[in-house]
């Protein structure tokens, strides 16, 4: 799929050989792995449409969705989203499974789940995957008797369980090195809160949403200076603008 790029330089790219040419893993002696986010918008600054950012993106918003898939180890989602996105397998293409092998990594990135109260809705399509492996920090218990996925609950005491201690244990126990947070907005406002975010994806959509009470990206106790950001690059297809920041 082709994207004009206006950042760095002009050019016409195709979106598969920039995510080749992605680096995204950590170096061994990180604590934690190297963190990014991918969220779509709307040019009045919503993060969803009657509930679901589907509604938002179009089909290369779609690709870069589904191409950060393959160049990670592990893809985090918070319960709303997982439940409200109806989250499936991670990655449902052979052809896209076989690259990340030949990348060195496993078939399917590990999906990450992240909850305070402990309700996770195991009722997804994720969880039916048999191929999929899972890993859930959880101050409680989880019944996860009906899943045919992997499921490992990891247990933290509710004030263990930040961001921080979710990340390091990823990386120490797991050997994560590139972690994709995929949403919500409360995850990733904990994720920029707790400075773990090295990397933002941002799709601007070319629709208004106007009113409602949809959410923007980002949520949660504001921070005590605004975050500067340095845009890396800038892609645009049928009117959808395609921005890559790191934090500085």
């Amino acid at each position: 799929m082709q994207f004009r790029q206006l950042l760095p330089s002009p050019d016409t790219v195709e979106l598969a050989q920039l995510l080749a040419e992605l680096e995204l893993g950590q170096d061994g002696a990180a604590q934690r792995p190297l963190t990014v986010a991918n969220f779509v918008a709307s040019a009045d600054g919503r993060a969803a449409f009657q509930g679901r950012s589907g509604a938002l993106g179009d089909d290369g918003d779609q690709a870069l969705f589904k191409g950060l898939r393959t160049i990670v180890d592990a893809v985090m989602v918070g319960t709303g989203t997982l439940r409200a996105e109806r989250y499936g397998r991670m990655i449902s293409d052979p052809d896209a499974r076989r690259r990340r092998t030949e990348r060195g990594l496993a078939p399917e990135p590990i999906a990450c789940i992240v909850t305070r109260s402990g309700a996770v809705p195991t009722d997804t399509p994720l969880f039916q995957q048999r191929e999929a492996r899972i890993v859930v920090f959880s101050p409680s218990e989880l019944d996860d008797r009906e899943a045919s996925a992997a499921v490992e609950l990891v247990r933290l005491d509710p004030g263990e369980l930040t961001l921080t201690t979710v990340l390091r244990h990823l990386r120490s126990q797991l050997g994560i090195g590139s972690l994709l947070c995929e949403g919500g907005p409360t995850l990733l406002g904990a994720l920029i809160l707790e400075r773990l975010l090295d990397e933002l994806f941002l799709t601007i959509a070319p629709k208004l949403v106007g009113g409602g009470t949809s959410p923007t990206i980002s949520s949660g106790p504001e921070l005590p200076e605004p975050q500067p950001l340095a845009l890396r690059s800038l892609l645009e297809r049928h009117g959808s603008l395609f921005l890559r920041y790191s934090l500085r």
